[in-house]
């Protein structure tokens, strides 16, 4: 009796492809997932220009880093113009240029329903999470034309394709970002760039303890359970596990992929 052959997958031989060679920048770069992807780049063999607001957080994730060459900081807020336009400028002078985007920079705001916001808060989140994202794009599209195209990939959420109570600023934002992705792809397929979204559920980091924090003040553990019963993998994810999700979709592996909400949740919108 003749067994069956196994076939056996091509990720079972290599990982995602180096990326040896390509120049990323990365907004948000202080965050769990800024960092964690910065780190991912670096390893596969990527030039990284760090970008975020704050000079301190930037050279305690530079130090983390700990990389001698291919690494640079750069401070600006995500949703200034001029401060953007610098930022890509001086990537461009230090590395020659633009391939990979990873427009990371976000903020959760604050839990409130919606009769209790103030337009101060509903305007800073749409800043960040909108233009932050919109304005390191623009700023970055004339040097990957340049370079004969690249990879955008723009962190949305879960909560760019389903509803929340209580968030409403947030869950505007990244409804947009995911309309903002869709638009970008079919204007720049043309011209060798590809863009994408990444919509992660839960993750372990710093936005979920404060999401958490602020429905349940009392008990935030309560609403760390809770949530974890919602998944289907009964946890929440890994700044490393949706950095690995930015690393393909910036790897030649992912030519054929534009357009697209990736979804990174364990299972939360699969009910």
């Amino acid at each position: 009796m003749c067994s069956q052959p196994i076939l056996s997958s091509p990720w079972d031989e290599r990982s995602i492809p180096d990326q040896a060679g390509r120049l990323a920048v990365i907004t948000g770069a202080t965050g769990g997932i800024g960092e964690a992807t910065a780190q991912l780049f670096l390893d596969d063999g990527a030039s990284v220009m760090l970008v975020g607001r704050s000079s301190e957080k930037l050279k305690a994730t530079r130090d983390r880093l700990a990389v001698e060459q291919g690494l640079a900081e750069f401070v600006a807020d995500a949703a200034d113009e001029a401060a953007m336009a610098a930022a890509i400028a001086e990537t461009v002078k230090t590395f020659g240029g633009v391939d990979i985007l990873f427009a990371n920079a976000g903020t959760e705001g604050k839990v409130q329903p919606l009769e209790a916001i103030a337009l101060e808060d509903f305007e800073q989140v749409l800043r960040t999470n909108v233009l932050g994202v919109w304005l390191a794009m623009k700023h970055c599209i004339e040097p990957m034309k340049k370079r004969g195209g690249g990879s955008i990939i723009a962190t949305a959420s879960i909560s760019g394709v389903i509803g929340f109570a209580g968030i409403a600023p947030y869950i505007t934002s990244k409804h947009a970002v995911c309309g903002l992705v869709k638009s970008a792809a079919l204007e720049l397929g043309p011209s060798g760039i590809r863009v994408n979204a990444i919509a992660p559920g839960p993750i372990e980091n710093r936005m979920m303890r404060s999401l958490e924090a602020q429905i349940t003040p009392e008990d935030p553990n309560g609403a760390y359970e809770y949530t974890k019963s919602l998944i289907a993998l009964k946890r929440y994810g890994t700044n490393e596990e949706v950095a690995r999700l930015a690393g393909f979709l910036a790897s030649d592996e992912a030519s054929y992929c534009t357009g697209g909400i990736h979804m990174i949740d364990g299972g939360y919108t699969a009910g």
